[in-house]
Formats: C-alpha cells, sequence, structure tokens
C-alpha cells in the first residue's frame, strides 16, 4: 500500500485547503484516515472514511468544517480532505493513513497501518 499526500500550504484564517490522498495497492484495506500532528502535540485524528457505505466519521474540532470524500472517478485513486473556515489551531502536518480498522478504532491511530508522508498545512495571517 502507497499513499502520498498533498495539497498542503500557507492559508490566512477563514480560508480553505484542500488536501489529496493518492493510493495504491489498497485492495486490503477498507477504510481512509486523517491525522493532524502539530509541534509538540500528539498525533490526532482529523476524521474518516470508510469504503462500505462511504461512511464519514470527523472530530468534533473539526465538524461543520471539514469534509472527507472519494473521488468518484475510481481511477484517479483519490481521497480528499476539504478544510474550511482555517484556524491558527489547524496548523499540522497532515497525513493520511489506510487499513482494516474496526468501528472501535477508526478514528484511532493504531486502526490505521499504512501511512502516507505527510504535507505541512499553515494557518496564519
Amino acid at each position: 500500500v502507497q499513499l502520498v499526500a498533498s495539497g498542503g500550504g500557507l492559508v490566512q484564517p477563514g480560508g480553505s485547503l484542500k488536501l489529496s490522498c493518492v493510493y495504491s495497492g489498497t485492495s486490503e484495506v477498507n477504510a481512509m484516515g486523517w491525522f493532524r500532528q502539530a509541534h509538540w502535540t500528539d498525533r490526532e485524528v482529523v476524521g474518516s472514511f470508510r469504503w462500505n457505505g462511504c461512511r464519514t466519521y470527523y472530530a468534533d474540532s473539526v465538524k461543520g468544517r471539514f469534509s472527507i470524500s472519494r473521488d468518484r472517478d475510481r481511477s484517479k485513486s483519490a481521497v480528499y480532505l476539504e478544510m474550511n473556515n482555517l484556524e491558527s489551531e489547524d496548523t499540522a502536518v497532515y497525513y493520511c493513513a489506510a487499513g482494516r480498522p474496526i468501528l472501535s478504532t477508526i478514528m484511532t491511530a493504531r486502526g490505521y497501518a499504512y501511512w502516507g508522508q505527510g504535507t505541512q498545512v499553515t494557518v496564519s495571517s
């Protein structure tokens, strides 16, 4: 399984960014997750997307502002994290991950065996 995250950058507070995670070799996984890690903090979950039923889950801190989706063109093999109304607290390195989590682990890092390299998001004026 290979995951390549991209789309990070510098954005002003209140702005938007859309991150992409292009995946390959994921026939054995059933969910994708987005996580982030700011300086001096632990990695935290942003949200998850389950293939079956296209169910999404979000951390309370991003509900209503962030959205996870899968490209309808399956040949593109991409999952997106659309981030709106960004705040300085959203500054972090964002990672996509893939795995076969059960319901109790779908919002935890241990639910995912495969990780992308991360992309930096900086929210600053």
